[in-house]
């Protein structure tokens, strides 16, 4: 008798295992914030091995069901009645480089907005090409990325003629 309970224990549970797999398949998707990168490569055009500086911010739109009822945003501005972003800060963000004429994205680093959003390193400019910015997204976030193209030419020689 005890084996007939516990084996039908065992098959209620998995059973219901099954069942709760099953069922977030069927629930309605939570929708995410739409995230929004400003992303910002210079100077530009930039001589070669000059420091490029990297920045720019993130946000997402300012939702009043997305920022109320399913995430709290810490450290960053408010969304008052007029904003229409609110700031996200400390979310990993990708920086990668396509040099020009070539298909593969490298990634330099992964860097962190600060606690306003905001994000800013510098890189040595040695090929031309375009600079990446990405979040891939977090909990309830949507994915976004922006880019900027960075021209970086030689310095030329000028070779003073000196009279004697």
């Amino acid at each position: 008798m005890k084996l007939r309970v516990a084996t039908a224990l065992v098959a209620a549970a998995v059973g219901a295992s099954v069942l709760a797999t099953a069922s977030p398949a069927q629930a309605s998707p939570i929708d995410v914030g739409p995230t929004r990168l400003h992303f910002d490569a210079g100077p530009e055009p930039i001589r070669k091995h000059g420091t490029l500086r990297l920045k720019g911010k993130l946000e997402v739109d300012c939702k009043n069901d997305y920022i109320e009822d399913f995430t709290s945003v810490h450290f960053a501005d408010s969304c008052e009645d007029y904003a229409r972003e609110h700031r996200l800060g400390y979310k990993k963000l990708d920086i990668l480089f396509q040099p020009s004429g070539r298909h593969r994205w490298y990634h330099v680093r992964t860097i962190k907005t600060n606690r306003d959003g905001r994000f800013f390193t510098t890189v040595s400019a040695h090929h031309s090409g375009t600079w990446k910015v990405v979040f891939k997204g977090a909990r309830r976030l949507g994915p976004s990325e922006a880019s900027d193209y960075v021209k970086v030419y030689r310095h030329k020689h000028h070779h003073r003629h000196h009279r004697h």
